[in-house]
């Protein structure tokens, strides 16, 4: 038998089965288009990415000769969909860098009380969260509200299209600002503030849950030839930490997708005016009874993406001819020493410390002789400047971080990842799981049918694969170079003011 791991991120979903030794059997990866109708808008088809999910999931299934018996889901957080009393979807889904509902945000937040908020959800107001966009639909979509049977996130609108009731998982209800993340309910202050009544959201359960089983009328048709336990996972940072090994407090993941994102594991909760003034949340982790405080760059991966997209076409037109990935040509460009260049990583909403949605990025230093190798590693190197400041508030309002275990599509390349431990001046450990999202998920599918906890599992799977300890010149470097970064925000921010 077998278990399968669904990641549905903001870029693509995949599909990942795994044997009871941890050993990868197939894979399977579809992308998807982010939109962006409008300034401040960023949405996806969510049609579109569950047809994929399930094209996905098909592929795996066509590939193994052991059943699926269980699978969970790793998914995307805050992004919701609004489906009808039909059954249909009503409107796209707006992901986490989706900033239309800033003004919301802000002023909701402050009627109805920030501190408050904070000590209930365990978040800072920022118009990335689910409530926020939810209040933006119930004043500039009104029919869209009224017709609205559920607002789903990805995790339980995949349970919804499976034909089960939609469940969702407490990592990612706490990703909604809509959550109680110490009694692990919604909260009934803040739906009646917001005048959302809680049968309209998903029923929220522990992670590790078995939430129901796909029938093999609906699961023959993507392709599993048993009936299959669904289980609760959660949110995509969580899990790929969970993956990871990350498992006991001083631990803490440093994944690289899409969003950049630290993500520690932390015996009980933890709130404070301090990580509440710098925007560093609270809440459930993918272990009962565990919690964590993320730090992230919405921008994180994404920065790559964009050079290759509106600077790499040669890269890309090179990758065609040869088979090789455009990404790892731009990243082969690379020069081997630090760069001169002085970026400021904001091509998106900011993300923690400053959740500012009207920051913008910036390259400072730029001449005729730069290169785009250059430019490339400078990009690379902003977001990890972002990444120890958010380090630096972390350890100063008592988070000890001694280990970091990388994770995401960046660990592929080993000069990516030196640079991050140069910049941190932190050891940083690749472990030999390139997928640690599914991984995660498939832990807790695999926990639940075996009743074995997921930390025993783990311990007896952890493998090292390297090890990347800082450059002593490289990090002196970089140290002096985050003097300058620290600057560099409360200079310019004033010239983005609305």
């Amino acid at each position: 038998m077998s278990y399968l791991g669904l990641d549905i991120g903001t870029g693509g979903c995949k599909a990942v089965v795994f044997n009871t030794e941890g050993k990868e059997l197939a894979s399977s990866f579809l992308e998807y288009t982010v939109l962006h109708p409008h300034p401040d808008w960023s949405e996806l088809n969510p049609d579109e990415v569950i047809n994929k999910c399930f094209e996905v999931i098909a592929e795996v299934n066509s590939c193994i000769s052991d059943p699926v018996v269980s699978m969970s889901i790793s998914s995307q957080g805050e992004a919701f969909t609004p489906i009808g009393k039909n059954g249909k979807t009503l409107g796209h889904a707006m992901v986490s860098f989706d900033a239309r509902a800033r003004d919301i945000a802000w002023n909701w937040s402050k009627d109805f009380g920030t501190k408050k908020i904070y000590y209930i959800t365990g978040h800072t107001p920022h118009p990335l969260f689910t409530l926020y966009k939810i209040l933006w639909i119930k004043e500039n979509q009104p029919d869209v509200w009224k017709n609205t049977r559920y607002f789903l996130c990805f995790e339980d609108l995949f349970h919804y299209k499976v034909g089960l009731e939609p469940k969702i998982s407490w990592s990612m209800a706490g990703r909604t600002m809509l959550f109680d993340v110490i009694r692990h309910q919604w909260s009934n202050e803040i739906l009646e503030a917001a005048g959302l009544p809680a049968d309209k959201l998903a029923f929220p359960v522990a992670p590790g849950e078995i939430t129901g089983t796909i029938g093999l009328e609906t699961g023959s048709k993507i392709g599993f030839k048993n009936p299959v336990m669904l289980v609760a996972g959660g949110h995509d940072q969580t899990c790929a930490a969970l993956g990871a090994g990350v498992i006991e407090p001083g631990m803490c993941m440093y994944a690289t997708g899409t969003v950049e994102c630290f993500c520690p594991v932390l015996d009980k909760p933890s709130f404070s005016d301090e990580l509440q003034r710098n925007n560093l949340c609270c809440y459930d982790y993918t272990i009962k009874g565990k919690y964590t405080n993320v730090a992230y760059s919405l921008t994180g991966g994404n920065i790559l993406r964009w050079m290759r997209d509106e600077l790499g076409q040669s890269e890309i037109a090179r990758a065609v001819k040869t088979g090789q990935n455009p990404y790892s040509l731009l990243l082969d460009a690379m020069p081997s020493s630090p760069t001169e260049l002085l970026v400021l990583p904001y091509f998106s909403a900011t993300g923690t410390p400053y959740f500012d949605t009207r920051a913008k990025g910036v390259i400072i230093g730029i001449q005729l002789t730069t290169t785009k190798g250059e430019i490339t590693k400078a990009l690379l190197e902003g977001v990890a400047l972002e990444m120890k400041l958010n380090l630096q508030l972390m350890e100063k309002s008592g988070m000890k971080i001694n280990t970091f275990i990388a994770t995401g599509g960046g660990t592929r390349n080993n000069d990516w990842t030196q640079l991050k431990a140069d910049v941190l001046n932190k050891k940083i450990i690749v472990r030999d799981i390139k997928e640690a999202g599914c991984y995660g998920a498939t832990l807790l599918a695999r926990s639940a049918i075996e009743k074995i906890p997921v930390e025993q599992l783990l311990r007896h799977s952890r493998t090292e694969n390297e090890v990347f300890s800082p450059n002593p010149e490289n990090a002196r470097f970089y140290d002096k170079k985050f003097e300058s970064y620290k600057q560099l925000y409360p200079v310019l921010k004033q010239f983005w003011k609305a």
